[in-house]
This record gives C-alpha cells, structure tokens and sequence, in this order.
C-alpha cells in the first residue's frame, strides 16, 4: 500500500501525520506529501525523509493516496493530480460531506473509501469512521488508520453525514463544554485559573474513566448524583426540556445538513 501520496497537510493532515510518526505505522520515506503551505508535522516528516511537494511525475509512484484538504479545493486538487496517478491507486478520503462516486470520477474510475477521523489521531486516541463498497478499499483504509486509535466500519454511505455530527465534530462540542463549565465556575465565584483547572481536569478524568470502565454513561452519572443532591439539582437544568438532548439533537441535524450541502 505505499508510498502513501497525501493530499493537504492542514490540521488534520497534520495529526495523520504526527499520529503515524509516533506508532511508527510507516516509513517516513515511503510518504510523499503535497501541501503549498506545509506546517510542521509535514516539515518533520520531510527532515525523516518524506518526499515534500514532488514532482507531478513522482506521483506515480504512490499506492495510496489520502485526500486530506478541505471539502471545498477537493475538486481542484484532483484536477491538478488524478493524471499523474497509476491506475491502481486507492483513493482515502476524509474531504467532509464529498460522496465516494463523486471522488472517483474526478479520480478516473479509481477505488475509493471515506474516512471521518478525528485529530486525536495526533496521540493515537483518534476515532475514524469509515466506508467503502470495495473491499480492499475499506482495507486500505483500516491500514491507515487503525495505528492512530478506534476505527468504526458504516454499512451505508449516507451514515457518514450523521458519523460527522457525531464523532467528525464532536471533540468541539466537549471543548465549548469545558469552556462553558470555567466560564459558570468563574461565574460562581471561583479564579479563572482554579476554574479552569478545575473542569479541565473533571472532563479528563471523567472521559478516562468511561474508556476504561466500559461501563454505559447512564450508569457512570448515575453513580454520581445522590437524590436530593447538588448533582441532581444541576442535572435537572442540563437534561431538562431546554436541556442537553435538545440542544445536542438540534445541533447534531445541524451538523448533517451542513454535511449534505457541502457534497451538493
């Protein structure tokens, strides 16, 4: 499967990459990177021995290409790319919301599979969602992206828009979490500092513990709110009728639709 040609080193491309280095999942000279404006996760590599910014007559050499830039240059890295590339090379794309017929014929016919990681690939605690109706393709994918954490196979297509609302999106709904909860602490009474690391830390923990425990995180909150306690007081607000699943189903269809428009 390599050399691996990938596509834009942004900030996901970037986390690929560091991911990668850390699990020593390839070589660093069996990679070749395309980016105009490489950040330091592709310069490093570059100082390990990836190829950066080859000749379009080098591309075709690549196995696998990882399509990693925004959804709206897809279309034109393609037409600067797919003829340079060999026939057989397997297409991976994470372009949010592009449909795998729609990569493959800007790709000329080739093989492809999506994928919708998150940036914790950079410490190997990602979690990438993946589809694809040709086998090694899929296969392809898993290769990519099981060093960098969980790995969850769709068997529809069309899931991948609600596998971006969820998971795709999901580490910032935890972050303007984190940061509503220092702005309610500081609100309370507390230091913006103690505040800070206060939820910081909580959030974590509480995250290290659901990994570790296996345990439903019905029950996990459960085991914390006493009746007639200052949780369930707290609790009553955020799962009331304006609450948390409200607001995280609204913004999750959100998501979705915002998914469907960019593939349009």
């Amino acid at each position: 499967m390599t050399p691996i040609l990938m596509l834009g080193a942004g900030r996901m491309g970037g986390a690929v990459l560091e991911g990668w280095g850390r699990a020593d999942a390839f070589p660093a000279a069996e990679l070749m990177i395309r980016d105009p404006q490489p950040g330091p996760q592709a310069l490093a590599a570059e100082s390990d021995g990836a190829v950066l910014n080859p000749p379009d007559a080098e591309l075709a050499r690549a196995k696998t290409v990882l399509l990693c830039v925004k959804p709206q240059a897809w279309r034109e890295v393609a037409a600067e790319t797919a003829a340079w590339l060999a026939s057989d090379a397997v297409i991976v794309s994470v372009a949010a919301g592009v449909r795998a017929d729609d990569i493959s014929k800007e790709f000329g016919g080739r093989c492809v599979a999506r994928v919708m990681p998150t940036t914790a690939a950079a410490i190997g605690q990602g979690t990438a969602s993946l589809y694809a109706d040709d086998p090694a393709a899929l296969a392809r994918a898993h290769a990519l992206f099981e060093p960098l954490g969980a790995v969850v196979d769709l068997t529809d297509e069309a899931q991948m828009h609600a596998a971006t609302a969820v998971s795709g999106s999901g580490p910032a709904y935890l972050y303007a979490f984190v940061e509503a909860l220092e702005g309610a602490g500081v609100a309370a009474g507390l230091p913006h500092k103690e505040a800070a690391r206060l939820a910081r830390s909580t959030m974590a923990g509480a995250a290290a513990l659901m990994a570790q425990s296996g345990a439903e995180p019905a029950e996990l909150r459960r085991q914390v709110t006493s009746p007639g306690g200052t949780t369930e007081a707290a609790l009553n607000v955020l799962l009331g009728a304006d609450g948390l699943p409200t607001l995280l189903r609204e913004a999750v269809a959100r998501a979705v639709r915002r998914s469907k428009e960019l593939g349009a």
